[in-house]
């Protein structure tokens, strides 16, 4: 495979002059968006809205900047992402829809409509078959995102307590899987119930197609029968009492490599191009309701049509930087013990190794880790 092309632009702006939006035009137009015919196409734009409590995510002036390139190629966008696995304020439609409001994402703010890709309770999903794949032979994915023509992923390139960091291909694998995908990603065990939440709906047990779900009459709960269950997750996607939870079993290595596969299943067949930007660095994931200090400082803004070597680019150009003092990965440091595994997001949180969703990517075609950066 060919070396990839990265575009890459800083942060620094010049008084009176462009500000960072306008900057985001131009290195998206010189990366060469406009390549990809989306006259009177549905165009999805996958981004991250931000959990309740957290302000680390990226403004919606980015992703303001994003939709006018595509409405001036005749493209029809909306933003989109898909509803979490964990109790929080996106697990359903409505309540992903009132946190991006309040985080500032509204049709009027970025002029396009938002839609949420796997529907009011995370169970609108299409098994999308994995060419390669090796851990998942079908993707879970939010139908809203599968029935675009045309595919743009806008991420927030930041750490990750599981994944390393949450670079491009973890926006596009786990962003666009329903909640059963989120489910099949995390865990490869089976549901539990919590028969102190359980309200004994059997909304649940509608869902169910194994006969893996037994309702007590005299109790009013429900509980599973393992060895019925098949582990796929649709009576998680119903419940509205987070009463059913999965354990977050799988180790690290097989995490990434699954998102890797999902991420692949969603960008195979069709026009798709990727925005990165690595500002606002934090430990954890944008999922948390919280943001700790950022671990390193803003670098910029990079793009290209390989998300394989943007997440690539991405990475080394924070492993060139000096980790920021007041932060995680500074005091992990400095904590005695200490072992330099020579790696800023490893360093940062030491259960995780990035390099295995990388490697597997490009095992399974999904791109190249070779690149020529492109300076705009």
């Amino acid at each position: 495979m060919e070396r990839a092309k990265v575009y890459f632009s800083d942060f620094r702006t010049e008084s009176m002059g462009d500000g960072l939006p306008i900057k985001l035009k131009t290195l998206i137009r010189k990366a060469g968006i406009g390549k990809i015919d989306m006259d009177g196409r549905f165009v999805a734009i996958k981004m991250h809205f931000g959990e309740r409590g957290n302000i680390s995510f990226l403004r919606p002036n980015y992703a303001r900047s994003v939709v006018d390139v595509v409405k001036e190629a005749g493209g029809r966008p909306y933003l989109t992402d898909c509803n979490t696995m964990y109790p929080g304020s996106r697990k359903n439609a409505l309540e992903h829809l009132e946190c991006a409001w309040e985080n500032g994402f509204t049709p009027l703010t970025v002029a396009c409509p938002i839609l949420i890709g796997d529907g009011l309770k995370g169970t609108d999903d299409i098994a999308v078959p994995v060419k390669g794949g090796v851990y998942v032979k079908e993707a879970k994915i939010g139908r809203a995102i599968m029935d675009a023509d045309v595919f743009i992923s806008l991420t927030h390139f930041k750490g990750h307590e599981l994944a390393g960091f949450g670079g491009t291909i973890k926006n596009i694998g786990m962003g666009c899987g329903s909640r059963a995908g989120k489910k099949e990603q995390h865990s490869s065990g089976k549901p539990r119930i919590h028969a102190e939440k359980c309200r004994g709906c059997r909304k649940c047990l509608k869902e169910c197609a194994n006969n893996a779900l037994s309702f007590d009459d005299s109790r009013k709960k429900m509980s599973v029968i393992q060895e019925n269950c098949v582990g796929c997750g649709r009576c998680l996607g119903v419940c509205n009492y987070d009463a059913i939870m999965f354990q977050n079993d799988n180790a690290n290595d097989m995490l990434n490599r699954r998102i890797a596969e999902y991420a692949k299943a969603v960008i195979d067949g069709r026009p798709n191009f990727h925005i990165s930007l690595v500002v606002d660095v934090s430990p954890n994931c944008d999922c948390h309701c919280e943001n700790d200090a950022p671990i390193l400082p803003d670098i910029g803004m990079f793009a290209s049509f390989d998300p394989l070597a943007l997440d690539q680019a991405c990475v080394d150009a924070c492993l060139r930087a000096s980790p920021l003092p007041g932060s995680q990965l500074s005091d992990n440091i400095a904590s005695s013990g200490f072992v330099d595994r020579h790696d800023h997001f490893i360093n940062s949180a030491p259960v995780t190794d990035w390099r295995t969703c990388l490697e597997h990517a490009e095992k399974i075609g999904l791109g190249t880790r070779e690149y020529d950066l492109i300076v705009v």
